[in-house]
C-alpha cells in the first residue's frame, strides 16, 4: 500500500494495485510544477468539496483515466455538470459507505465550506475513512478541529490525512489534538505551503509533533511513500 503526494490536499493512494486520487489540483499549484498531469490514471476520484484548490484538475484527470469520481451530492451534480458520465459518478452523502473493490470507504463530518467553481452550492464539505485490508485511512479533507472526529476513534485508524496549514483550516496544533481525538499516531500532513496564508514552518511543526509522540509525515511533492 503507497500514497504519492501531489502537493496541497491531493494524494494518490495504490491500494494493491487500485490507484485512488484524492482532491486533484495540481495545474494551478505552482509547487507542483513538475508533476506531469498526464502520469495520473487513477481507477477512482473522490473529492472532498467543491473549493477550486481541491478540484481544478477532476475533469482532466477523469478523462484521460476514465476513473469514476465519488464525492458528496451536490458536488456530484457538479462533476456531472462538467461533461463526466452518469456511469462515471458516484454520488452519496454524509455517513454513508460505499463498498468497492479494494475496500470500503465512509463520508464523514468535516467543517468547512464548500461551492462549486461555477458560483453553485456544493453540498456539505466531507472527510472520508477508507476500510482496507489491514488498515484503515482517514482522509479529513478541509477541516477545522471538532468534537465530531472523537466518533472516528472506534475505527482504530492507522494513518491520518490532515490539514496542517492554518487560515482556511486546522493549523498544526489542533490537527495534532485531531490525531489524539481519532487515537492515531501516525499523521500524514496536507493543505500547507501551496499559497501565503497557509505557509508553515516546517521545522517547528516537525518539533510540536514530535513534543506530543505523534509521527508526522511530509513527503516531498511527488514522493511515494509506503503506508
Amino acid at each position: 500500500m503507497k500514497v504519492t503526494y501531489y502537493g496541497q490536499s491531493c494524494v494518490e493512494f495504490d491500494f494493491d494495485g487500485t490507484k485512488v486520487l484524492l482532491d486533484p489540483f495540481v495545474t494551478y499549484n505552482p509547487l507542483a510544477k513538475d508533476v506531469k498531469l498526464a502520469d495520473i490514471k487513477p481507477d477512482y476520484i473522490f473529492l472532498s468539496h467543491g473549493h477550486q484548490d481541491h478540484v481544478a484538475d477532476m475533469l482532466a484527470v477523469q478523462q484521460q483515466s476514465g476513473a469514476t469520481v465519488a464525492a458528496v451530492v451536490e458536488t456530484a451534480a457538479w462533476v456531472r455538470r462538467q461533461g463526466v458520465e452518469e456511469d462515471k459518478v458516484i454520488e452519496y452523502n454524509l455517513g454513508g459507505t460505499l463498498d468497492l473493490p479494494f475496500g470500503k470507504v465512509k463520508m464523514v463530518y468535516a467543517a468547512h465550506t464548500n461551492s462549486t467553481p461555477d458560483g453553485e452550492y456544493g453540498g456539505f464539505p466531507v472527510g472520508y475513512v477508507f476500510f482496507l485490508k489491514g488498515k484503515t485511512i482517514y482522509f479529513a479533507g478541509d477541516t477545522a478541529l471538532t468534537m465530531e472526529m472523537k466518533l472516528l476513534e472506534r475505527h482504530n485508524i492507522d494513518w491520518a490525512f490532515l490539514p496542517i496549514g492554518g487560515h482556511y483550516t486546522m493549523d498544526a496544533g489542533d490537527a495534532i489534538i485531531a490525531a489524539e481525538f481519532v487515537n492515531c499516531d501516525k499523521v500524514f500532513g496536507i493543505h500547507y505551503d501551496s499559497f501565503p496564508p497557509i505557509k508553515i514552518d516546517k521545522q517547528q511543526v516537525e518539533k510540536q509533533f514530535a513534543e506530543a509522540g505523534i509521527s508526522l509525515s511530509l513527503p516531498k511533492i511527488g514522493e511515494t511513500i509506503n503506508l
